[in-house]
């Protein structure tokens, strides 16, 4: 069954409004310091970048009549983030916060031109079609702060 275009939109919207509350206020020092369960993060921002500019691709990809290119095992799931936080370690915070927004965009301009066909949440694989990814990964920095008191 296919997703409320809008209410999709508003759960995006509103998710990264609590991610960029969660990390308001932090230093540059704190943001890449890597300290929140072996990341930083900026890593954590990376990642999130990173899963939506595949959850945008698979948003046209879907929309255009095709399957999702990323139906993925659980190993395959880990051995894929750890390779992504890899190549992206080396990013600069600066472009790393370009990613979180440019990638969020993608994402938001793709459900918005999404064919009914792309809003079917059942046809999706690892990179589906409506995600809490950036909830657990807020859930977390908001923790780390309150165990560092920042």
């Amino acid at each position: 069954m296919a997703e409320d275009k809008e209410t999709l939109l508003q759960h995006y919207r509103e998710m990264r409004e609590d991610l960029l509350s969660a990390i308001d206020g932090l230093s540059d020092e704190l943001m890449t310091e890597p300290s929140l369960d072996g990341w930083s993060v900026k890593d954590h921002l990376a990642h999130l970048a990173h899963w939506d500019d595949l959850r945008a691709s698979e948003v046209v990809r879907i929309s255009a009549g095709h399957d999702s290119a990323w139906r993925m095992t659980g190993d395959q799931d880990a051995v894929y983030n750890a390779l992504a936080h890899d190549l992206w370690l080396a990013l600069s915070l600066d472009q790393v916060r370009w990613e979180l927004a440019t990638s969020r965009q993608r994402l938001l301009d793709s459900i918005s031109s999404a064919t009914a066909r792309g809003l079917d949440g059942s046809l999706y694989g690892e990179a589906g079609l409506r995600s809490l990814h950036d909830a657990a990964h807020t859930g977390w920095i908001k923790r780390w702060r309150g165990e560092r008191g920042v």
